[in-house]
């Protein structure tokens, strides 16, 4: 079925052929395309990569731990997380050199409910600063985990919020001032969920690693014997030629229901993907970043940037093997000629195999309606903000200055942000602290699979993209939150600002000695 007898034996690595800086740069030039100036970063022009078909599916998948909490005697859910080195083996035998939070690779799966308050007690055990931002969570900007918390080695961070949003698919990672893709990159990542009441009484797969399942994509690479090795430089940042899930090489998950959510996290650095059955049946979408939709919705694919969530329902017949599988094109990505080749879009990939058990726990039908979500009154608007991503790694003109406030908020007002990529290259835009609505694309109503809450959007090239959004609870006059782009190699190289929610008459000012440690 998925295999042959000429498939290449494992762990024989999928090699792309390379190219050099200056024929990429020509073969760009020839299309029309600004030439960047990339001397001296390493990068190269890669080609088309597949590994459709290629792979055995021979490891069961890694189901990240629940980490433990306790709760105290101030009812504060109370979890603990250690940044540490370590060692992975992807292949038996073959260790390499990772980082993880409680362990070598990756980190525990945190899940609260709305409702708690929750404090982090976050340790580093690593010779270097690094933090912890929680990606997509609704707090206060000294508990964001952004640059301006780091934590320095042997120190400890404990940031305490209450968690005051709906069920969604979050999750956690480290964000130092150009060392993120970094961090990311040797495996500090992990998921975060938000349960509610609302989500519960639809009757949608609960139980953690059996139906409801968490898909931890990245791309990396690896050398001939195993041993994981940098992905090439390509121009959106490092894209590796082969995909772990969960930290596990060539994986299945074996499944005993019907019905079974996946919760797909785009956990690479600049990698994005168009996630479909290889079946070709509808992705049924249920989530994005920031909750649940107002009512499923069916795709031929799902794209997601770097950061992005999607919550999959699918449902299995007994017995029956489903592969999902990545397959992006310049079209899915709005690239064209060598860019899309330079950037991943003419990749495809076997992603994880499901594996139906010949009898199965029976799933009631899934529900016509999800969550309603109140949409932003546009006529409310009182501010607007508009955000120019740039070939050269800046956002209108300035690349990021950990000293400097680029944009201050009033509290509790909506605001419209407008941000342009008018570039022939890819980017996405993350901001922190809140989800916001699509207001339009180029003009038009966005597709009914953006219209939920996202805080992380990919932003196809010469387009452009109004969002709608309302910072509340929250104000702090001297501590950022951050916007950026999160191609993690662009965000390091300058794509990013901050911006300060005050109340109503504040001024923003940034206290002196911005490199804040924790001692």
């Amino acid at each position: 079925m998925l295999g042959t007898s000429t498939r290449p034996p494992r762990p024989s690595p999928l090699r792309r052929p390379r190219a050099t800086l200056a024929s990429g740069l020509t073969a760009l030039a020839a299309g029309g395309l600004v030439a960047l100036a990339f001397a001296g970063c390493g990068i190269v022009t890669p080609g088309p990569v597949s590994t459709l078909d290629r792979i055995d599916f021979d490891r069961p998948l890694v189901i990240p731990p629940l980490a433990e909490s306790t709760v105290d005697a101030d009812g504060i859910r109370v979890f603990s997380l250690t940044a540490q080195a370590g060692a992975t083996e992807f292949e038996p035998g073959v260790p390499s050199e990772t980082w993880g939070f409680n362990g070598a690779y990756l980190g525990p799966t945190l899940v609260a409910e709305r409702g708690e308050r929750v404090r982090v007690e976050v340790r580093n055990a690593l010779d270097e600063a690094t933090t912890v931002h929680w990606h997509g969570m609704h707090l206060p900007a000294e508990m964001d985990g952004g640059p301006h918390q780091m934590v320095a080695p042997g120190a400890t961070w404990a940031p305490e919020w209450l968690v005051d949003q709906p069920a969604a698919t979050l999750w956690y990672h480290p964000h130092p001032h150009g060392e993120t893709e970094t961090h990311v990159s040797r495996g500090l990542a992990g998921v975060f969920l938000l349960h509610d009441e609302a989500e519960r009484a639809l009757g949608l797969p609960a139980e953690y690693g059996v139906d409801d399942v968490p898909v931890v994509v990245q791309d990396t690479g690896f050398s001939a014997d195993g041993r994981r090795e940098a992905a090439q430089r390509g121009y959106a940042g490092a894209l590796g030629d082969e995909l772990l899930v969960n930290g596990t090489r060539s994986p299945y998950f074996e499944a005993g229901d019907e019905l079974v959510r996946l919760r797909v996290l785009n956990a690479s650095t600049a990698r994005s993907y168009a996630f479909a059955w290889a079946d070709e049946r509808p992705v049924r979408l249920v989530g994005t970043d920031g909750g649940l939709l107002e009512a499923p919705v069916e795709l031929p694919y799902v794209r997601l940037s770097p950061g992005e969530r999607a919550e999959l329902l699918v449902r299995l017949t007994p017995g029956e093997r489903l592969v999902l599988q990545s397959r992006m094109s310049a079209e899915i990505a709005g690239l064209v000629g060598p860019v899309a080749q330079t950037n991943g879009a003419a990749d495809a990939f076997d992603v994880l195999e499901l594996r139906a058990a010949d009898e199965l726990r029976a799933a009631a039908a899934d529900p016509a309606a999800l969550v309603p979500i109140a949409s932003f009154d546009e006529s409310e608007v009182v501010a607007d903000r508009r955000f120019v991503l740039d070939d050269s790694f800046e956002i209108n003109g300035h690349a990021m200055d950990l000293g400097r406030i680029d944009e201050t908020v009033t509290v509790d007002t909506l605001e419209r942000w407008t941000v342009v990529n008018g570039t022939a290259l890819p980017h996405s835009f993350h901001i922190h602290d809140v989800q916001f609505q699509l207001a339009s694309i180029d003009g038009a109503p966005p597709p009914p699979e953006l219209a939920g809450w996202k805080d992380t959007i990919y932003v196809e090239p010469e387009s452009e993209y109004v969002l709608l959004l309302r910072f509340t609870d929250y104000t702090d006059t001297d501590t950022p939150y951050m916007y950026h782009c999160h191609l993690l190699w662009h965000e390091d190289q300058g794509m990013m600002g901050q911006f300060a929610v005050v109340g109503p008459g504040q001024r923003a000012t940034m206290p002196e000695g911005t490199e804040h440690a924790h001692h």
